[in-house]
This record gives C-alpha cells, structure tokens and sequence, in this order.
C-alpha cells in the first residue's frame, strides 16, 4: 500500500500528467510499483528508459516521427519522475538534465526548428525554447510560463495548441524553474525573467515582438499577472489557478508542495518558506494590470482554492474570469475545454 505522499502524489497529479502526455496505462503501471515515497524517482526514470529504447529502435528503423514521440514520452517521464521531489539535490538535477536532453532529441525529429534561447540574469542564465509554426512569417509569440517545479520541458504538446493556431512558442525556465534553478532560486518578481528573455529576442525579424502574450499555469498563474503589472510589452495574459497571495495558503496546501517551494527558493525551513510564499502577492498589483487579462480557475482545485484565482479577475481592469464548475487545479481534467480557449483567446488578441 503506498505511502501518504505516494497517495497525494497520485491524488494530486494524475490528470496534470496524463492532461500532459504521460500515457495513463504507464501512469498506473508506474505507480503500482511504487509503495514508498523514495521510489518514486527511480521507477519514472525506468518508465522514461523504456521510451528512450523505443526511440532509438524506432530511429534506427527509420521511423522517425514514431521515435520523436517516443522522445517526447521519455522527457515528460523524467520530468515527472523528480517533479516536486526534492529528497536528493543531485538525483534531482540529473533526471533535469535528462529531461532536457531527451527533448532536444523529440526536437530534432519532430520540430528542428525548435531553438534554444538563453539570456543573463544576475549573474545566472534564463532558458527557453522557441518554437514557430511552419509557412507563418511573422508570428505573434506566447510566453508560456510554468509553475511551482513545472519546467520547459513539460509544455511540448501544449505549446503544439499554439502553434496549431499560428502563434509562436517560448517556453521559459524563470529563476528557480528547470535547469534556470540550478543557478537562481524562485523569486516573487517574475517580471525581471520576462524582461530579460525579451530583451535577449530584439531585432529578431522570425517573431513579432509588438505582439506578445503570457500564459502561465499554476504558480505560473500568478507569475504571467505579475509580469503584465510591470512589463508594457506583453499584450494579454493568460492566467490558470494562480493564487493572489500564495503564503496565505500555505498550512492547507500539500506537503509535497510545500516542500518543493523551500528547496527551489532556497529557504532554511518551512517558516522561512512561508514568509518567502508570503512575497507571492497580486493583492494590489493585479490593478496594474492595463493589458486584457483572461484568468481561468476550476471550483474542484484542491490546491490553489478558485476563490485566491477569482480575486486576479477581480483587481485586473480588464480581467476576464471563466470558472469550470468540474474544473481540478490547472483545470487539467477538462484540459480539452481551458486550452483551445487560452489559445484562442490569446490569439484573438494579439491579432
């Protein structure tokens, strides 16, 4: 029988990683293996090489979309694998970095296009990755940001809603998200991470950078707000089950995340983690949102309550609130209803 933070895990992420490619029967084969909090790590890796052989037997046969999708399978394994597990630091970053590689592998069969961009921020570097949809020359680009230890590598098939609808892709790794957070820890401020990452595109003629949105997810719904409330050139934002203040959530939500929120911002213990969650607070910068803002939230989401989400909406000028009465957090169990309307939407306005 599995331990309690196997069963949160379980619980709390079975829809956000199947909504994101994790196939459901590997999900309950994987899980069923596991019975202690431990494992988890070492029995997703093992799901992951599973996929990575069936990659290179794919390729080596000469079936190269059927290879790349099996890439694509592997990097969301790893990715899951330490997703919110902090036990060991190194064990962490390496199936980080195995993630990220096994990517630039689905990339370079499925979309080598795809490109790598990568900016200075005090004195660390801020990752991303570019993609553009084919025979479009000048498209408008959506910021797609993360959450709390969601990274680049886990947006593949949702930035393919974007892309699907003409708009161009950067997924972000911001300070303590991805292989960014091997170098800077999660910080309130997510607008010095957006600025840096435009700055560093200027002059590119690929992209239109007068037309630029954000779409963040999670704690990233918090972090798209906060950058539009101080940086004029993204256009429209997007938020999904954001909190306005995180801190004050802090004794109701999972100890997993609570955990994972001291190790990526680097506090000495859960106190200090609460008074760094404290910092992650819309409550009087939503009003500084000028640009539209579409925040969507779900009335079953158990970690982020649709109340905190609704209080976006409500101080943003030009906020737009869509509530989904069935809707979990991330609203990842009708994810087939929030993404072609984010997608849309953003669309619409960076028209």
């Amino acid at each position: 029988m599995p331990d309690a933070r196997v069963q949160a895990a379980i619980d709390n992420w079975a829809p956000r990683m199947v909504s994101q490619g994790i196939d459901y029967n590997d999900f309950v084969r994987t899980t069923t293996r596991i019975e202690r909090w431990d494992e988890w790590l070492d029995q997703w890796c093992d799901t992951a090489e599973l996929h990575l052989r069936l990659a290179r037997e794919a390729e080596e046969a000469g079936r190269r979309r059927t290879a790349g999708e099996a890439f694509v399978r592997a990097a969301l394994c790893f990715h899951f694998a330490k997703y919110v597990w902090v036990l060991d630091g190194a064990r962490n970053r390496d199936a980080t970095e195995r993630a990220r590689e096994t990517l630039y592998e689905a990339h370079r069969l499925l979309d080598p296009n795809a490109e790598r961009v990568q900016a200075s921020l005090d004195g660390g570097t801020i990752v991303a990755n570019l993609r553009r949809p084919p025979g479009i020359d000048r498209p408008a680009l959506v910021i797609m940001i993360p959450g709390l230890d969601s990274t680049k590598e886990e947006f593949f098939n949702f930035e393919q809603v974007f892309i699907d609808r003409g708009l161009a892709t950067l997924s972000l790794d911001g300070p303590g998200q991805g292989e960014t957070g091997f170098e800077l820890p999660l910080r309130h401020d997510y607008e010095v991470a957006v600025t840096a990452i435009l700055d560093e595109l200027q002059g590119r003629d690929d992209i239109d950078l007068d037309r630029v949105g954000a779409a963040g997810v999670s704690l990233g719904g918090y972090y798209a707000p906060r950058a539009a409330a101080f940086e004029p050139r993204l256009r429209a934002i997007a938020g999904v089950a954001g909190p306005l203040n995180f801190g004050k959530l802090w004794d109701d939500l999972p100890v997993l995340t609570r955990e994972a929120f001291v190790y990526y911002s680097r506090s000495a213990d859960d106190e200090a983690g609460r008074q760094a969650a404290l910092r992650l607070d819309l409550d009087g910068v939503a009003g500084r949102i000028e640009q539209p803002a579409l925040v969507i939230t779900g009335k079953l989401d158990r970690l982020i309550p649709w109340e905190s989400t609704k209080r976006i909406a409500d101080q943003a000028p030009n906020g737009t609130l869509v509530v989904y009465e069935e809707g979990n957090h991330v609203c990842n169990n009708v994810a087939y209803r929030y993404r072609p309307l984010l997608a849309d939407w953003l669309g619409e306005q960076l028209a």
